[in-house]
């Protein structure tokens, strides 16, 4: 299930490109898949080793361009291990929202894009995180969890503060904000309850087989109760990094 659009994105075969907090790597193999030169970055080890085992498993398969490469890489967002201007393109889904100093981490993240590069980061969209919140303090209450809840403008404005220029904005994953009320209606731990059991076999259904139905109830869902805001930005041709 990929929440960013790489066509809006504009990778390219070749292009390096960093999955900054890959977690289980649902981006980073399908940048691999389309050629890129793949950083897959996470704090956690135990999930890049099961990222590291599916691009070996990619490879073996001939599931990539000869061309293509993967890297994954422990490492912490505040303090990225790479050169002013490093990659052509850079995801940033589903990451921000967990840490504390997220101005901290856009300035990295707008420091290690080459000029001329694009970048798209996703964060839950306000309104439908805020019904989880409202729902359920396990949500959010975790080791690890959501610290904030964005409006669009918020994250919007913190990223032009590092002088990236936003060119286009969605939303996504319509069909699964009401997943999510469910589950923190009933409990977040709880998978046993029958109407989660059952909006769970729809959501794998239409990731599995993609049907005509689905895809149109999303694109009429996603304006309205998009689960996340996915936004893309460009650092301009001869800008300096302060």
């Amino acid at each position: 299930m990929l929440t960013v659009d790489f066509d809006r994105l504009g990778l390219r075969t070749g292009d390096r490109v960093l999955d900054m907090g890959c977690g289980a790597g649902r981006h980073a193999f399908e940048l691999f898949r389309r050629g890129g030169r793949v950083v897959a970055l996470d704090r956690d080890d135990t999930e890049l080793k099961g990222v590291r085992d599916l691009f070996a498993a990619m490879v073996s398969a001939d599931e990539a361009p000869t061309d293509a490469a993967a890297s994954p890489l422990q490492g912490d967002a505040l303090t990225l291990p790479f050169a002013d201007g490093t990659f052509d393109r850079i995801v940033a889904s589903e990451v921000l929202e967990h840490i504390p100093d997220d101005r901290g981490a856009m300035r990295e993240l707008a420091r290690i894009l080459r000029p001329g590069g694009s970048i798209a980061v996703t964060v839950p969209r306000f309104f439908p995180e805020l019904m989880c919140w409202a729902l359920s303090s396990e949500y959010h209450e975790t080791e690890g969890g959501h610290v904030r809840i964005y409006r669009r403008s918020e994250v919007v404005d913190r990223l032009r503060e590092t002088g990236l220029v936003p060119y286009a904005v969605h939303h996504a994953h319509g069909l699964h904000s009401p997943y999510w009320w469910l589950k923190c209606a009933v409990g977040v731990d709880n998978d046993e309850s029958l109407p989660v059991r059952l909006y769970h076999r729809l959501l794998v259904w239409d990731i599995a087989k993609r049907p005509l139905a689905t895809r149109l109830a999303e694109a009429a869902l996603n304006p309205l109760v998009g689960k996340s805001v996915v936004v893309y930005l460009t650092k301009p041709e001869g800008r300096v990094q302060a």
